[in-house]
C-alpha cells in the first residue's frame, strides 16, 4: 500500500523555500545598490531613477541601460583580476573604457 502524501508539509517546505529565495533576492539587490554607489543617493532620488527605468518604453534607452549594466559587471569581474577603474572609467593599466552615454535630460 502507498504511503499517503503529507500535502501540508510539502506546502510548508515550498513556502519556506519561497521565503528564502525572496530574502536572498532582497540581499542581492541591496548589495547591488551598494556596489553601484547608489546608497549615497537620497532614497527619493534612487526610487525615482528605478521607477523611470521600469516605466521606460524607449527601446534604445533600455538597450543603453542593459549595455551599461553589462559593462558594470564586466568591470567588476575584471577588477577582481587586477584591472582597477577610476570614476572616469580609466583602467589602472592605461586603458580607457568608452564613456557611458548621457541620460536623456542630463546636463
Amino acid at each position: 500500500m502507498r504511503k499517503p502524501r503529507d500535502y501540508d508539509a510539502e506546502l510548508k517546505a515550498l513556502d519556506d523555500k519561497a521565503r528564502q529565495l525572496k530574502a536572498r533576492k532582497r540581499e542581492h539587490l541591496g548589495e547591488l545598490v551598494i556596489a553601484t554607489g547608489a546608497d549615497a543617493l537620497p532614497i527619493e532620488q534612487l526610487t525615482g531613477a528605478l521607477l523611470l527605468a521600469v516605466e521606460s518604453t524607449d527601446e534604445r534607452g533600455r538597450e543603453a541601460q542593459q549595455t551599461r549594466g553589462a559593462a558594470f559587471f564586466r568591470a567588476k569581474s575584471g577588477s577582481r583580476e587586477g584591472a582597477r577603474r577610476d570614476d572616469r572609467g580609466n583602467t589602472s593599466d592605461g586603458g580607457s573604457a568608452s564613456p557611458a552615454p548621457a541620460a536623456p535630460g542630463a546636463a
